[in-house]
């Protein structure tokens, strides 16, 4: 029977989904597998035993993923899950930042006791006025499952989208509106848009990818739309620019002392996710995850592993492998169940980076002593029998 420790709470239509051959564990040292959201499990003792984790969302910067492939713990996420979600905050990220809805909101709630606040609101409401989003030209960088929503979205309320992903996959490109031009240098997208939105996940290469130099070839008076990280940009230059008159309005989902109540910024408290459809969306598709990996050893959205997939056993047993991605590993492997006259009907194998998973279809229903064997390879990590 597999535990289940949850560091966060998941919702319950996930974890229902586990039957009788899981147990939930509120010990996480006896656990094979942890679902997690927020936690932070950089510091975290994991136990021997833990074969996986489970992000129920996209970002992964709370789970140290190279000490865990090191360990052959298969990392998941739920690329997608949250995706609607995080769009349609996007989209009224953009009419905040084009229409000054909260300043003349606010002003509302503080001359409540005006008796003749309808008529006072009359002469009032020309301080807020804005502009109107149709027609304007939409820079989306990142077009993953979150951007590609976003700017077919706006495609579908007026606005002339331009997008730039030097990595865009099929999928995304399969669902990609015709109507999105495809920009291929980034700083095509700085100079001629209205309004810029950041959907790229955080690396080396992004950090602070929306900086002084950026910003400089940006057009006055636009609006940068930030729901990815807020590291993805240079903040104080952002602001400095927002003081110039360069930057119109700065609206971005993560609140850090830097830019709370600054002129120009609307900031909201993460909320992109926080839907209950999105919750309940990332929970179910990581307890799938888990349960695929754990009966079937198959491999689908890892970001330390790569995707494996040898479908639902069919052969008498099956044995999977994270190694290092080296030379003569699959020929060790195939080797020692040649030497043994043990029949490998069907094999997957595929690397990511400096590590390789590998699926092993056999006929043979008493696999243990082979992957006694196994394990005793230079290279390899961890060897478990799935059937």
């Amino acid at each position: 029977m597999a535990k289940i420790n949850c560091l966060n709470p998941i919702a319950k239509c996930g974890t229902d989904l586990f039957d009788a051959n899981y147990q939930m564990t509120d010990n996480i040292a006896e656990a094979d597998a942890v679902l997690v959201r927020s936690a932070s499990m950089h510091d975290l003792e994991v136990p021997d035993s833990l074969l996986a984790v489970a992000r129920a969302g996209a970002g992964v910067n709370n789970i140290p993923l190279d000490a865990y492939a090191e360990k052959g713990i298969v990392v998941f996420n739920t690329p997608g899950a949250n995706a609607n979600g995080v769009k349609e905050l996007v989209i009224a990220g953009l009419l905040l930042g084009s229409r000054d809805i909260v300043a003349g909101a606010n002003w509302v709630v503080e001359d409540k006791d005006d008796a003749d606040i309808a008529k006072t609101a009359e002469k009032q409401k020309k301080l807020y006025a804005g502009n109107e989003i149709q027609g304007k030209k939409l820079g989306v960088i990142g077009l993953g499952a979150i951007g590609c929503r976003v700017a077919n979205a706006a495609i579908h309320l007026g606005m002339e989208v331009w997008g730039y992903d030097p990595f865009v996959s099929v999928d995304a490109a399969w669902n990609l509106s015709k109507s999105v031009k495809h920009i291929k240098n980034v700083n095509d997208i700085y100079a001629n848009c209205d309004y810029i939105t950041i959907h790229v996940p955080l690396m080396d290469a992004t950090k602070g990818m929306v900086n002084e130099e950026a910003i400089s070839m940006m057009k006055d008076g636009v609006v940068v739309l930030n729901y990815s990280r807020d590291t993805l940009v240079d903040e104080p230059a952002l602001l400095k620019a927002i003081d110039a008159g360069k930057v119109h309005r700065y609206v971005t989902d993560f609140a850090n002392p830097t830019v709370v109540g600054h002129e120009g910024v609307i900031c909201t408290p993460h909320l992109g996710a926080s839907t209950a459809e999105s919750e309940d969306n990332c929970a179910i598709m990581a307890v799938n995850e888990i349960r695929d990996f754990i009966e079937n050893g198959n491999i689908i959205n890892s970001v330390n592993y790569p995707k494996c997939d040898a479908g639902v056993p069919s052969s008498a047993g099956r044995i999977t492998v994270c190694h290092k991605n080296i030379p003569n590993m699959l020929t060790q492997f195939t080797g020692l169940f040649a030497k043994s006259n043990v029949n490998v009907p069907d094999m997957v194998s595929k690397s990511r980076g400096d590590y390789a998973y590998t699926i092993l279809d056999v006929d043979t229903p008493d696999a243990a002593e082979m992957a006694k064997e196994l394990e005793a390879i230079d290279g390899v990590i961890r060897v478990r029998v799935v059937k």
